[in-house]
């Protein structure tokens, strides 16, 4: 079921807060951190951009789950500036970003995701990141209000912040996957402008907990469309703490519960982002029935909705 006011901290084993260090105009929060306050980190997953230009931060992030083995101890997101075609130097900043970041938590570098959206073409601006990092640190907390400024401070032209929590009981305990995410322009299948964060407190492998997110983003994320226009920074990370105290097996049912409920995060959150695209007024969504297979009724559904004839004439 849903937990009212719950997200990206409602699990069990998470901390997050969201900051204001100066990068947007606007003075608005434009950093967020989330952590996992285990002491050996979380599971980790992530699914990315399929786009051939991609931002730093993505290939990164990549980088960072083969080299730690899908797990990570903390995500630092960014609103202001994409750090997407900025070549060496925008690469370069990232990596200081999670060096830095590493050295505060006293972690390992492998054990640190990062993400970035806004202005694409603009560096970071690294002074006032770095300090940034040094606040939200001192500030990250294990509140829903602290969750919730997470999930703003990620927001570019959203109009409205996404959070969702659900809970069941496994085993004769509570367990819970919440989420967070941001996107309302660029937004096509195969992952589009969003970033999206997904965490989770049972113990579970991590290449199955990889297969778990993918699947979820199938499902979701990569069936949702605004313009047609597919983007160069979408990531969706999962992490899965173990705080619970309740480990899931692959192939089991157990199993099947968490990976319905991670799904149920996912198309909350990819339906929001739909209903927030830029220019929207309404929410289509198109059910086929009596396809040969679901790949043929993916595309079908994806035909109709990415038709701009056909969403003139809804609109």
């Amino acid at each position: 079921k849903i937990i009212p006011g719950g997200g990206i901290v409602s699990a069990k084993g998470f901390a997050a807060t969201g900051h204001c260090a100066g990068l947007k105009a606007s003075k608005k929060d434009d950093m967020a951190l989330v952590i996992c306050t285990e002491p050996n980190g979380a599971a980790a997953a992530g699914v990315f951009t399929q786009s051939v230009v991609r931002a730093a931060p993505v290939d990164i992030c990549r980088e960072q789950l083969k080299a730690s083995g899908n797990t990570a101890k903390a995500i630092v997101i960014n609103s202001g500036q994409a750090n997407a075609a900025t070549g060496q130097a925008g690469y370069d900043d990232a990596q200081l970003c999670i060096k830095t970041l590493a050295e505060l938590l006293k972690v390992e570098k492998t054990k640190i995701l990062i993400s970035s959206t806004g202005v694409i073409g603009k560096r970071i601006k690294m002074p006032e990141y770095l300090e940034g990092l040094k606040a939200l640190v001192k500030e990250v907390e294990t509140t829903e209000a602290a969750g919730q400024r997470a999930a703003k401070a990620i927001m570019t032209t959203d109009l409205v912040s996404k959070s969702i929590a659900f809970e069941c009981e496994i085993q004769g305990k509570r367990v819970v996957v919440g989420g967070m995410g941001k996107g309302s322009g660029m937004i096509h299948p195969n992952m589009a402008t969003m970033l999206s964060y997904i965490t989770c407190d049972v113990g579970v492998d991590g290449k199955a907990w990889q297969g778990m997110v993918a699947r979820a983003a199938d499902k979701s994320f990569n069936q949702i469309t605004v313009d047609g226009d597919t983007s160069t920074n979408d990531t969706l990370i999962g992490l899965a703490s173990g705080a619970s105290g309740v480990f899931v097996k692959e192939g089991t049912k157990e199993f099947q519960m968490i990976e319905d409920m991670v799904t149920s995060c996912c198309q909350y959150i990819a339906k929001s982002i739909a209903r927030d695209g830029e220019g929207s007024t309404v929410l289509i969504e198109v059910n086929v029935e009596g396809a040969a297979s679901d790949a043929d009724a993916r595309c079908i559904a994806k035909t109709v909705c990415g038709s701009n004839l056909f969403k003139a004439a809804v609109f």
